[in-house]
């Protein structure tokens, strides 16, 4: 289900009788609830939610049941990967509100959101391993998210982190009671929107560049980002509201 209020667009997994597998039809919905009219001036952040008591489970393992359809394990993983990393490349923030268990591309897909928001209920497990079936992809999100022992741990085991285990090591932002889950997801997407979208636009996308580079090269990079960003409509209208001690209005 997608639906948008205040500049704030929520999608939400609405499968919880195949506990919100990522099926082939559901990665397919969810791209498309991601891209869509996603350079409108009144969409500033995401945010994806689940319905039931399990966020999502990875993926539907029916789908993979077959050892001679390769193409469509091929399918099912590409399709993926390219929402997992779409994610990132948006040019609004991505909040996971992470309400119950999420497992392997599950899991996978909280580590690949911008921030994510967590009731201290919540459980994050990689347990493919348990199957014969390694959670390599999730591992891309995973070891990327959490420190490598932490990550390596999860996935040679299968056992899951609780909330507070899962803040501490950096895979969720924050760790909230049940009934304030969805009061501090929206006070954070709420935060965002007061914010100028193109500049938000520009910070989100220098930011997963210059993660992956050595620090002389992210320094370079970042350093003419800022000049960039000053040339921006928005940037100077921020500059003179502050020096003028006036709300900035922005352009977007």
């Amino acid at each position: 289900e997608r639906r948008q209020a205040g500049g704030v667009r929520t999608i939400v997994l609405n499968n919880p009788r195949r506990r919100n597998a990522l099926s082939l039809p559901m990665l397919q919905s969810l791209r498309r609830d991601l891209l869509h009219d996603v350079k409108s001036r009144e969409l500033r952040v995401i945010v994806i939610a689940a319905e039931g008591p399990v966020f999502c489970s990875g993926h539907d393992l029916k789908e993979l049941s077959s050892e001679d359809d390769v193409n469509q394990h091929s399918q099912v993983f590409e399709l993926c990967a390219e929402v997992m990393t779409l994610i990132q490349k948006l040019p609004v923030p991505v909040i996971a509100k992470v309400n119950g268990l999420a497992t392997a591309a599950g899991c996978q897909l909280v580590a690949s959101c911008d921030i994510a928001v967590a009731s201290e209920k919540s459980q994050f497990a990689t347990p493919g391993v348990n199957i014969g079936l390694f959670c390599s992809t999730p591992a891309v999100a995973l070891g990327r998210s959490l420190p490598r022992k932490v990550a390596l741990e999860m996935l040679f085991t299968g056992e899951p982190l609780s909330a507070q285990e899962a803040l501490m090591h950096g895979l969720v932002s924050k760790v909230v009671p049940e009934d304030k889950l969805e009061e501090e997801t929206m006070k954070i997407s709420q935060k965002i929107c007061e914010s100028s979208k193109s500049v938000l636009a520009l910070g989100k996308a220098t930011f997963y560049r210059q993660i992956t580079q050595d620090l002389d090269t992210a320094y370079k990079m970042t350093t003419k980002v800022m000049v960039d960003n000053l040339t921006l409509r928005d940037g100077q209208e921020g500059l003179e509201a502050f020096i003028q001690k006036r709300k900035p209005v922005w352009s977007h």
